[in-house]
Order: C-alpha cells, then structure tokens, then sequence
C-alpha cells in the first residue's frame, strides 16, 4: 500500500472550491516580470498573484527543490517566464526558437527537451502581521509537479496533479518577514495519460505539451478564519419582476482553536450578516442572508437585452478583528434546457426561448493569456452574430469568463474528447483507461471548475462528456462534485447523442460534418443537417485571406496549395483523415473549375467557403420553429485557431476576416432575408426579441451577364420575434438561366430603407449527394453543381473613396463609399474591402458593418471600419478594393491627395505571373512578366469624369539593364519606350510619372515590353 508523504506544513484537500480572486485585477500578460523582483502580499484578505517565474530544464541543473526554491538563489541561465507559462511559451518568450506559426519551424524545435521536468521558481514578499497567516493557492499546473517553499517540500505530484485540480497550501509555518522563495517541479505532460489538457486532432502539438502553469499561483492571506468560495442562488419570478438572492460561503477556522465569527457584508447593495461556530480546522458552508428584490436587474444574452451584474461583498471578523474579505460577481438569470418533443436539448433564458449559435473555442497553441486578444476574438463573436462559445476543455482564466459575463456572450464548457478524459468510455479512442487515483483527480476537478464558474451568468451548462457520456461512477463523481458546489445551470451527459445513467439523453449530436460537404447539404433534415442540436459541425476547411497564407506559410508551400490539391498539410492536423485539403479542392476544382493561380486558388476558396458557412447558419436559423423535429442549437466548429491554420476557424489567428468570417456574419444578421436551397424559397428571419412589421422583399433572377430573368416583390410581410421567420415568395423554375447565376435579395422596412441584402451564385445542376456512402466526418458528392461561369463574368468599373474619423476613446471609423458605375448590366461581384496601414499591411482587429458586397450598375454603398487608432502603427489609414470581376485598387482613407492605387496582382497579365518571392512590394504580390517583346500588364481604371490625371507605375528592376514598355492608355500610346532603369535589386522599388487624360467612366491601362528583356516587375499603378 503506498502511502502519501505528511509535508511539514498542511494541505488543504483538493477538492476545496475554487478561491474568489480579490484586490486588484490578476490578469497577467504574455510579457514576464523579473521573478527576482517578487510580489508583496500584506492586506488581508489579499490574493496577489505571483509576478512571473525563472524556469530551466532539469536536465539543465542538480539542483533539487530543497536548494531551488530557497530566497536569493542564483539562477544564472534560467528563462525568465510569465506568471502564467508553459514552457515553451516561456522559450519563445525569451527568442529561442523561430516563429513557430511560420511554415514549419515548430518541427525544428526538439521535442526531447520536453521529456523530463522543469523548474519554475519565484519569489515574494509579505510583511509581518500577528495572527495572519499566509496560503499558496493555485490550480492549471500540467501536469503534475512537486511543489517548495523556502526550501521544504509542501506538496507532492502525488496531490498537485490534473490541470483543473485546487489548491491551497498553509504555509505560515515556512514564510517570514521579507522575501520568501517557491518553486514548481512540473513534470512532462501526457494528455492520453494525465487528466490535463490535449489538442485532439486540431493543430499540430506544441513540443512541449503544454507543461507548465497556465494559471495564476497566488498568495493569500488571512487571518484565522478565512471566506471562500463565496456565490449566490438566484431564483427568478417567471414574469421577471421578483428575484430571491441567497448568499453562501465558505467559512474556514485555520486555527487549532474553536471560534466564532460574523460574516457580514452586502449583497445587490443590501445588507446581510450571521454568526457561525467553528471547531478547530473546521470548514462550513454558511448561508449568510436571502434578500428579495423587487424589479431586478435581469442578465440577458446580446441581443436580448442588458448585461447587468451584481456583487457580493462579505467579510469574516473574530475577536472585534477582520479576518477575511471575499467579493464576487454575479447575474440574475434563468437557464433551462430540456427536451422538445423531437428529444432535442432546447434553451430557454428568462423563459424566452433561443436558438444556440456558437463556435467551438480554441485558446493560444501555447496557453499564452493575453486579455485584450481575447477579448478581441470575444467581441468578434458578437460580429458574427452568434451568441454562445463552447469550450470543450482549455477552460480558461476567470477574466474569459468575466469578459463573457460583461459582453453578453454564452458559454458551454465541459471536458474534452478522444484522450484520457474519456479514457474508461471512450471505445477505440486514445486515452488510458483510469485507475484509482484518476477517479480522485476527475471528481476533484469538477468540483474546482464548479466553484469557479457558478457565479457567472454566461455559463449555462456543464458537458461532463464529449465524444461519450461518463461512466456511472463517473457520473455520479461529477454531479456529486456539482451538487455540493450548488451548480446552478443544466449538466449535459455528452455533447454527442449519448446517455448516461443519471441524467439521461444529452439531446445533442455529434454527426459531423467535419470536412466539405455542399451547401445543400444544411437544409436536409439527416445526420448534420438543420435539426437537432449540433454540438460541432462545419465543412471544415477555411482558407485564410492571401495577406494571412503569406505571413503563415513559404512560398514552396504556397505553391503546393494551389497546384497540389491532395497534398498534405502542415497547417491543417496531424490527424491522418484531416491533415489534407483534398476533399475541398476537389469540390472546388468540380465547381469553380482548377485554379490558374494562388490568388485564384485563394478568391475561390473564399466563395466556397462564404456559400458554405452561410447556408449552415441559415439553414438552422430558418428550422429553429418548425412545427416537427427543429433545430435548437448548432456549434460551428471552430470559432478560431490557436496557431495558423488552414481549416476549422471562422477568423484566422491574426483576426483577418474572409469569406467563412462573412458568410457567418450575413447569415446571422438580426433580421435577414435568405434562400433555401431545398425549396428554392425566400424566408425572412428574425432573430430580434419584438416582431417586425410592414417589410418588403424583393427577389431578382440575374445570368452573369447581368439580364434579368424574374423579379418579385412581397410587401406587408410581418415575422414574429424571438427567431421567428415568414415566407415571402418561392421561385419558380426559370427558362433561359445560364448554368451559374446570381439571386438577389433585399429586404426594406417601412420606411424603405434597406435593412438585409443577400446575394447568392446558383447552378442550373445542383450538388448531388450520395448519403449512402456518409460517414463520421462528411458526405460524399457524387456530382457538383456547375459554378465555373463566375470566371467569365464581364469586368465591372467600381469607383471608391474613403474618409477616416479618429475618437478620442483610441479608435478610428474609416468609411468606404463604393459605386459601380458601369453602365450596362454586369454586377460588381463579391467586393471586398481591407483598410490598410504602415507598410500596407491589413489593420486587425477590425469590425465592418458589412463587406463581401455586390453592387449592380449604379448601385452604392457605405462600408464602415472601427479599429483601435494605434493599430495603423503611426500610418495614414488606406483602403484595398478587391472583387472578383473588379481590378484591385487602393484608396487613400486618411487625407493627403485623392490619388487610387490598382494593385497589379489584380490586373490583367499576358504572359507573366503574380509572385512575392522579393519584398517591400504593396498588396499581396506584384507581376513579373515574361522576358518577351509584347509581355503586358493591363488595369482598368474608373474616371468619375473626364480630364487630365497624373499617372504612376512602380516598379523594380534588379538587372543592370534598361527594361522600356509602351504605356498606353485606351490603345493609344502616351510613352513609346518609357525607361525604367535599374533598382539595382529586386527588393527595391521605383516610380515614373506620366501625364495622361482620362474619359469618363471606364479606362484601360497598358503596360507593353518593348524588347526581348521583357519589362521590370510591376507592382501598381496610382491614378489621381
């Protein structure tokens, strides 16, 4: 029988809930303090949180915790780290390896130097005070690890093992007056063997396994009776108009004498107070007062309403002295989530139903926390329009949490699949069956992640399963652990269609897809179609923009992108069924037809995914309130990458935004106007709490070319609340379509003015699928519908502007005004606009209110950009146009002269390509033209009016030899033999300047080698 070593000071039991987090804020940041210079914890009542550690390989030293963890060791050659860090963040912290987001330098960082422990050490101060004593409180260590303090062992890997475990060491005995030392043996971590946190098949695996300490470690002081645990039971009335407040905490005597204390304090502003006995080192969960308040302030999802919180402050005082101080946040709200009569998993909020539209959370590859990129990757979540994240394991810090609560954002977080965590119910996945000290380990982090999530109002279930409900002594771990903590939300077996003995049917699937199926794949009522609660589906692959693939990948992969559609990929999973982009090439290449180039490859993955990603929110946003088997709740998965990826993500890990971020965000308009691609219906959504009244839809039938085919107006139309949705019109079958075509869709309130717009690109032959060769990750098509005529679509004149406006609250709001001002028929199709800052590089974040936009002949419109100021990185703010039947042009957005800028990567080309392989070029590439006579580069450039204009041609030429070109300017030459001399290198740029005239409307731009050395590289032409 093995026993458990008696550390010299004591060991709170593991088990104990999650501490309140007081004083100042413990938000950390990837940039590590000094861990020489300490943290000073003297108040109490005081958590600080250590400021940063010293880490280094054991391998590295002989030393042993007894000497490591002492004050003033010398640790000459350690890594300094931040106070949350695994061990390779803190590496990269310190510039060790290269850029593992680029390419494939992670593969070059030796996973052996991960395979044995590391120390983490740092120190702290406290002042002398009688009677108060101090605790090291901590959870997120991974896996496991020894832990000292000023040079004794206080806890072994034994007990300090799991990444969710809590706990909290009394360390009075050990810590003096001044400055006290701790450090962390922290051992390699497994996720197939230790309950911890795993990547399942979403990104490559960091080297390291993510070992280290992801959360705050925090020194706690108090005097001999301590508050913990602190949070509030909310019962509401069901007309919301009365709300029962009862406030509990845990009281804790940490002395070896009984005693009596008051706990007293305010709850949503009223007073409470009680008195409670304690035996010595006794613990008692103490109701300190219920109050009932009148017209309470109730919490809302986005969307539904306001975000109100309330606090609970409490303090613990013995002797006439104050012991202990807890202060905790909270929200009045309901959530209930039962099953519909179709056997669904359903949500209510405050008795309204909704229906659940989220994406599947990814944190840092590295575990790296920094509060304001999150909070960006939160706030873009409400963009979209979705109002849930669900997070299956990577439970982050409280302030995600806290972020949630005040945003507006729903949270389901749970454990996570196919490793240890499901190890004993998990069929043939990986993951180690348990023995009896996982069991231990399990049940002690349920009851951690209980304590520490019950308070906030945007939690509104807990997954104790993922791929598999738990077993049932699991099950009844778990829920015993959520009882005893008052967990006050649902607790959902399984996010798949499993039961478990005590809480039944999950009311969930799990049936994919998770790579490309086509977009009519949503609208069938069959395994991941629109019915049902779906807890992770999308059709996988989401290409990044061009800006983004060029800052992730070499040229040699971005070659291999384009021209090897089957080939594996590094950026996509180390999982042998996801680790190519074959199924979605192959689907593009059927549709769209093969791609010429890397910027075609990239515009068509766009639309693919746009198309894709639309139909999926739409179909299940128009099923939510079907009569028979509706849908109830769709998780994308995923929401985000935590590294560069190619496939699972609605934005990138940059926060640049394409067609997957634009399809979502249309498709989840608050009141939209949609097709269906089963009935070939036009519905109108609206997922706003009041009905809407009065509207009006128009629905045109367009060939690429432009011409009309069938037009319908509905007015009058009304649509209930609350995802309510209404019929306006089905379109009948029409004579004389080309084989793609273009629907237009608008809807106007009663004021006329527009408030959605859609725009769909159909094929006479629809994707056809054969479900019976369906598997568990996507169904097979056996003919595609017929796209291919986008890429004959006419060029259409597009003009634009741009005008900035700085805030005095650090953000700029940059408007685009676009026209096309074509004078046929042709469509501006697929438009899409980046603002641009230093070094012409896309601004990020940003939030548009819409983009991806096609205009018709003398239509407009006003796309308007919000981002923080400091993001233009001290530039003059400009705006890229890009479209799919438009040339590439940039305009000024932040004063200086009217001039636009037509990228040559979005001109036509004759016998040349678009390459990056030199640098300091502007857009996404630039020309380089064969070395021929009569090689050509042509833009066509929009004048609002006739006149003369100054034009600019920036090349570069690395030869030392004159390359001249003809420019000509609609046919007719303005500069026979125009020089353009030696750069000198190819990395180095140049202008010539010529004057020209301009008809109004649409120009053609031509620049012509005039000898066998062909012409320099072409980046742009400026126009102004």
């Amino acid at each position: 029988m093995q026993t458990t070593p008696r550390w010299p000071v004591r060991l709170l039991a593991t088990v104990l809930v999650a501490t309140a987090l007081t004083g100042p804020s413990t938000a950390s940041t990837a940039a590590a303090v000094p861990a020489a210079t300490g943290v000073t914890a003297t108040a109490v009542g005081a958590a600080v949180p250590l400021a940063g550690y010293q880490v280094q390989s054991t391998a590295a030293t002989s030393d042993t915790g007894a000497t490591v963890s002492r004050p003033g060791y010398a640790a000459a050659g350690w890594f300094p780290a931040a106070p949350r860090s695994t061990v390779l963040a803190a590496l990269l912290q310190n510039s060790r390896y290269a850029d593992p987001f680029y390419s494939t330098n992670m593969r070059n960082i030796p996973a052996g130097d991960f395979t044995v422990p590391w120390w983490y050490r740092s120190e702290f101060s406290v002042a002398d005070a009688p009677g108060v004593r101090t605790f090291l409180d901590f959870s997120g260590v991974i896996s496991k690890a020894d832990v000292f303090v000023n040079g004794t062992q206080v806890a072994g890997s034994a007990q300090v093992a799991g990444a969710y475990t809590h706990h909290e060491v009394d360390v009075t005995a050990l810590v003096q007056a001044g400055t006290n030392a701790v450090a962390f043996k922290i051992y390699p971590n497994d996720a197939n063997r230790d309950l911890t946190v795993g990547w399942i098949d979403w990104v490559q695996n960091p080297p390291d396994r993510n070992m280290g300490i992801f959360r705050d470690v925090l020194i706690r002081r108090n005097g001999g009776v301590s508050l913990r645990g602190g949070h509030v039971l909310t019962t509401l009335t069901g007309a919301l108009d009365q709300a029962t407040l009862t406030a509990k905490v845990d009281a804790r005597n940490d002395t070896a004498a009984a005693v009596t204390a008051t706990i007293a304090g305010q709850v949503a502003g009223v007073t409470i107070a009680t008195s409670v006995s304690l035996a010595a080192r006794e613990t008692k969960t103490v109701t300190v007062g219920a109050v009932t308040l009148a017209a309470p302030q109730v919490w809302w999802p986005a969307g539904m309403g306001a975000q109100p919180l309330y606090d609970l402050d409490l303090s613990a005082t013995a002797g006439g002295t104050v012991t202990d101080t807890t202060h905790e946040r909270f929200g009045v709200r309901t959530v209930t989530a039962t099953l519909d009569a179709s056997g669904h998993r359903a949500y209510r909020i405050n008795g309204r139903p909704l229906l659940i539209k989220g994406g599947g959370w990814s944190p840092d590859l590295f575990l790296r926390w920094d509060p304001t990129s999150v909070e960006d990757r939160i706030r873009y979540t409400l963009d979209l329009g979705l109002n849930t994240i669900r997070l299956e394991g990577h439970l982050e810090p409280d302030e995600f949490f806290e972020m949630t609560d005040r945003l507006g954002v729903l949270t389901l977080p749970g454990w996570e699949c196919c490793n240890k965590w499901e190890g004993n119910a998990n069929g043939g996945e990986p993951g180690d069956a348990w023995g009896s000290a996982d069991f231990v380990v399990a049940k002690a982090s349920m009851a951690a992640e209980a304590a520490r999530l019950r308070n906030h109002p945007s939690v509104i279930s807990f997954l104790i399963g993922s791929d598999f409900a738990p077993s049932a002594t699991v099950e009844q771990n778990y829920v015993d652990a959520l009882r005893a903590a008052d967990w006050p939300t649902p607790v959902i077996a399984a996010a798949s269609d499993k039961s478990s003995p005590m809480l039944g049917s999950s009311g969930m699937k799990m049936t994919g897809p998770y790579d490309w199926v086509p977009p009519n794949y949503w609208y069938t009522k069959r395994e991941g179609g629109a019915f049902g609660f779906n807890s992770e589906t999308s059709a996988g692959p989401d290409v990044p923009t061009l800006d983004t693939l060029r800052r992730m990948m070499s040229a040699g992969e971005l070659d291999t992108l384009w021209q090897s559609p089957a080939s594996t990929q590094y950026h996509r999973s180390p999982s042998g069924t996801f680790n190519n982009l074959g199924i979605f090439n192959n689907a593009m290449i059927g549709r769209y037809g093969a791609a010429t180039s890397l910027e075609d490859y990239v515009r068509k993955a766009q639309l693919q995914q746009y198309e894709n990603v639309r139909a999926q929110f739409e179909s299940y946003g128009r099923n939510f309130k079907d009569g028979t088997n509706p849908s109830t709740g769709v998780i994308y998965w995923m929401l985000n990458s935590g590294w560069t990826s190619l496939h699972w993500q609605l934005f990138d890990r940059y926060l640049d935004q394409n067609g997957a971020y634009y399809g979502a965000k249309k498709a989840n308009e608050p009141l939209h106007i949609q097709y269906s691609y089963d009935t070939r219906s036009v519905v109108v959504v609206n997922a706003r709490p009041a009905a809407a009244g009065g509207l009006t839809a128009r629905t045109a039938v367009y060939n690429l070319d432009g011409t009309q085919l069938y037009t319908n107006t509905a007015t009058g139309l009304s649509v209930a609340g609350d995802g309510g949705s209404t019929t306006a019109v089905t379109i009948p079958s029409i004579s004389g379509l080309s084989s793609t075509y273009l629907v237009k869709l608008t809807l106007t309130n009663p004021a006329g003015q527009e408030v959605s717009r859609n725009v769909y690109w159909l094929s006479t032959a629809g994707d056809v699928i054969d479900y019976s060769r369906n598997t568990w990750y996507y169904a097979p098509t056996s003919s595609y519908a017929n796209l291919k005529g986008l890429s004959g679509m006419a060029t259409a004149p597009v003009s634009a502007s741009a005008a900035s406006t700085a805030g005095a609250d650090g953000t700029t709001t940059t408007a685009v005004t676009l026209r096309n001002t074509g004078t046929g028929k042709v469509p501006a199709f697929y438009l899409d606009a980046h603002v641009l800052g230093a070094g012409a590089a896309p601004v990020l974040p940003i939030t548009w209110n819409d983009n991806a936009v096609s205009l018709w002949p003398g239509e407009s419109t006003t796309l308007t950009a919000t981002y923080r100021t400091a993001d233009l990185h001290g530039a003059a703010p400009s705006v890229r146009i890009a479209g799919w039947n438009v040339a590439t042009q940039t305009v000024p957005a932040g004063g200086g002269p009217a001039r636009t800028r037509f990228e040559a990567e979005g001109a036509t080309v004759s016998q040349g390509a678009v390459e990056s392989n030199h640098r300091n070029f502007s857009g996404t590439g630039f020309v380089n033209c064969d070395n021929v006579s009569g090689s050509y580069v042509q833009w066509t450039v929009n004048a609002a009016a006739p006149g003369p204009a100054t034009l600019t041609v920036r090349y570069s030429n690395g030869t030392a030899t004159n390359r001249p070109a003809s420019v000509a300017v609609n046919g007719t030459v303005v500069a026979a033999g125009q020089a353009f001399t030696s750069t000198n290198d190819w990395d180095t740029w140049a202008s010539v300047t010529l004057a020209v005239n301009l008809t109004a409307g649409s120009n053609t731009i031509r620049v012509t080698a005039t000898t066998a050395n062909g012409p320099a590289n072409l980046d742009y032409i400026e126009v102004g």
